[in-house]
């Protein structure tokens, strides 16, 4: 049964996510969304500029809803393209993160599974979480990074092998060998603080690369951001506190700080990603927006 305000939807399909392993979810979600009384819009395009093109002239259409078929690349287009409209927004995750699925507790690696969850979704009032505006307009749901997980996040991007979350692994070992801690300039809710750090994050959400539980703590509905700060190690601290993130049994380490905040500004020489996307370097400001994005789930 169809929620009463819920009638007519977007779907933008990104067949090539997780390099194509599932090229043909796209078409298969868009059938049962028709099946069960839907009136849908498919975009696919070739490639991301296209698709956001095509999305923002949808979104002229008045929908009542956008559903992502692809990664968090794709869920990052989605949430600037609907910015401040309240368009709600659902997710059949296909990408090799899918981390805004794995918080929201959609199945991330079962397409068929994450289409029965939405379509469950459909059913009722759509979810409010917070989502993040930086200070030039754009917007996260996730987590941006500024630190040494930018920086591996920057080479898992530039490689094409191996095909999976691997990736990052593979990329963060390569990069943990002539990595050292940076100085930069944090201001937390108007507190200005210098400091020097392997990793700063700034997460709305759990997790970040496919899984990897940074900050294990953070709801995306609480209102709040979570600040992660690993404070100066050697490599061999590194190398040992980084594969605990994978559990979230690193907060208790010495090394590692928690805060928590509504707005935080970061400065330094460094590169800043959010939801796996580029940003550009710092300076860069985020402030929680509390129940900015509505999602299906």
């Amino acid at each position: 049964m169809q929620h009463p305000g819920i009638r007519r939807l977007v779907v933008a399909v990104n067949p090539s996510a997780s390099f194509g392993r599932h090229r043909a979810v796209g078409a298969a979600v868009v059938a049962r969304l028709e099946a069960a009384g839907y009136a849908v819009e498919m975009l696919q395009e070739p490639n991301a500029a296209l698709l956001d093109r095509e999305l923002r002239s949808a979104l002229g259409h008045d929908p009542d809803g956008v559903v992502v078929v692809g990664g968090d690349g794709l869920v990052s287009l989605a949430l600037n393209a609907i910015g401040e409209t309240g368009i709600p927004l659902g997710l059949v995750p296909t990408g090799t993160g899918n981390d805004l699925a794995r918080g929201l507790g959609i199945p991330h690696d079962d397409p068929t599974a994450a289409t029965d969850a939405l379509l469950a979704a459909l059913d009722r009032p759509p979810r409010a979480i917070d989502a993040v505006r930086t200070g030039d307009g754009r917007w996260f749901a996730g987590v941006l990074s500024a630190g040494f997980d930018a920086v591996v996040n920057e080479r898992a991007n530039r490689m094409r092998r191996p095909r999976g979350a691997s990736r990052y692994t593979i990329a963060l070992v390569r990069e943990l060998l002539g990595y050292r801690a940076r100085p930069y300039v944090l201001e937390i809710d108007g507190e200005r603080r210098e400091v020097r750090a392997m990793l700063i994050s700034v997460a709305n959400n759990a997790s970040i690369g496919g899984g990897m539980r940074i900050v294990p703590h953070a709801a995306l509905d609480d209102g709040l951001l979570d600040v992660f700060i690993v404070h100066p190690l050697p490599r061999i601290g590194l190398l040992r506190v980084f594969p605990r993130v994978f559990s979230g049994t690193h907060i208790d380490h010495p090394a590692v700080e928690f805060r928590t905040a509504k707005r935080v500004r970061i400065d330094g020489d460094a590169v800043a990603y959010a939801d796996g996307e580029r940003l550009g370097e710092l300076p860069i400001e985020a402030e929680v927006q509390p129940g900015a994005l509505r999602v299906f789930a």
